[in-house]
């Protein structure tokens, strides 16, 4: 079969019922389980190392010893920091399939990564997101090796860089870029989180910073100087009275501004978002913010004292995430939907923001799938990850690129 002569999407059931029986998946299945502690150990050791936004490369250089150490080969960190490495296959000439899982979280370098075990919980800042998902790569990659499985395509391991915040997806945009070593990709898939969904439409965003300056002064002797934060405060109302498109959100993140409670400052600032699942809302939706930040901005204006200085304006982009989808009757959605089945689970699509925005924003067939487990208070320092379910998000990974790599072909 050649690369371009897929088989059909609709044999991935009967595929995955098969390989499911298989020795080696069954060998590989049973390391999973066995070495589930390991597994759990290395997600607390990565978790445990800071790897804060643009702060990635301690944690990076661990986890290229850790894909070394499992026999991974011509192992690299490229220009943008992303870490890969390669999974032996005879089938050197055909187009690969990348597995990633992302290196980065929301914290700042001052963060107490430390994990903490309570009950059968791990706690920890990132424990989930994506420390789950690295421990997960890493085993789907042992677990391979212990069987003896041969995949038919070259299995790209990928552990990206800037995926959460204002990272704004640097890593997987590098991998999939003209240089990276993505671009000739057949499929994406990304371990990102607990549970077992499978992420297959993209939610796009934008994200800004909104700066707002002025001449500042007394809260008293200087009354009828405009004041930056009323300004944004204002603005802030009028965005929340914006009526949203189906299946869209509009978000401030941050507030600051000013030096004492008897001053007003002389500049303010706030962070936002909106996101959609399609662009022209998205453009639509920054056009209405821009305005309701102008209409802001001169009613406090029209407002000033004789003489004063008026506010200025400054809008900077933090990020611009590209939508997209892959079609649920792709040999990706099919391949993974049929593993997570043929395991016994429910395969449950939905949407969101991940790595996979960016192939899936250039027509590659990309998912983001969890690694097992549950995950609870994402993205704050009470992040907590259960165990319940673990080794079956893990065997699911690993199914499904078994159930991919035939259907795909050679």
């Amino acid at each position: 079969m050649s690369d371009t002569d897929e088989a059909s999407p609709s044999a991935a059931p009967a595929v995955a019922a098969r390989l499911r029986d298989s020795t080696p998946f069954r060998r590989a299945e049973a390391d999973v389980h066995d070495r589930d502690e390991v597994t759990l150990s290395t997600q607390i050791e990565l978790t445990e190392i800071p790897a804060p936004p643009f702060g990635e490369e301690a944690r990076g250089l661990r986890m290229a010893e850790m894909m070394a150490d499992l026999g991974l080969i011509d192992g690299e960190t490229d220009a943008e920091g992303n870490v890969l490495a390669w999974y032996p296959s005879p089938g050197a000439g055909a187009r690969p399939m990348v597995l990633s899982a992302h290196l980065d979280t929301v914290f700042p370098e001052e963060t107490d990564v430390r994990v903490r075990r309570t009950g059968d919980r791990l706690e920890g800042p990132g424990i989930g997101d994506d420390g789950r998902g690295l421990a997960a790569l890493l085993a789907v990659v042992r677990a391979l090796k212990v069987a003896d499985i041969r995949l038919r395509r070259p299995l790209l391991l990928a552990a990206t860089v800037g995926e959460e915040g204002i990272g704004n997806l640097r890593g997987v945009r590098h991998l999939f870029s003209a240089a990276g070593r993505g671009r000739d990709a057949s499929a994406f898939l990304s371990l990102d989180g607990a549970g077992l969904h499978v992420i297959h439409r993209a939610i796009g965003s934008r994200r800004f910073r909104i700066t707002v300056d002025g001449s500042g002064g007394h809260s008293w002797a200087d009354w009828g100087v405009p004041n930056p934060l009323h300004a944004l405060g204002d603005a802030i109302a009028r965005c929340n009275a914006i009526r949203l498109p189906r299946a869209s959100t509009l978000s401030v993140g941050r507030l600051s501004g000013g030096t004492s409670v008897n001053a007003i400052p002389e500049t303010a600032w706030m962070e936002m978002e909106v996101r959609s699942e399609t662009e022209d809302v998205l453009i639509e939706l920054e056009e209405r913010v821009r305005a309701a930040l102008e209409s802001a901005i001169e009613g406090q204006n029209r407002r000033r004292a004789k003489g004063a200085v008026p506010l200025s304006l400054r809008v900077e982009s933090l990020g611009n995430r590209p939508g997209g989808s892959t079609s649920t009757d792709s040999p990706l959605v099919r391949s993974v939907v049929a593993a997570t089945e043929a395991l016994g689970h429910r395969a449950s699509l939905v949407s969101s923001s991940t790595d996979a925005n960016v192939p899936m924003s250039q027509g590659i067939p990309a998912v983001t799938i969890g690694a097992g487990g549950r995950i609870g208070a994402a993205h704050t320092i009470r992040e907590w990850y259960g165990n319940e379910g673990g080794p079956d998000g893990i065997a699911r990974a690993l199914l499904s690129l078994l159930v991919l790599d035939e259907v795909l072909g050679t």
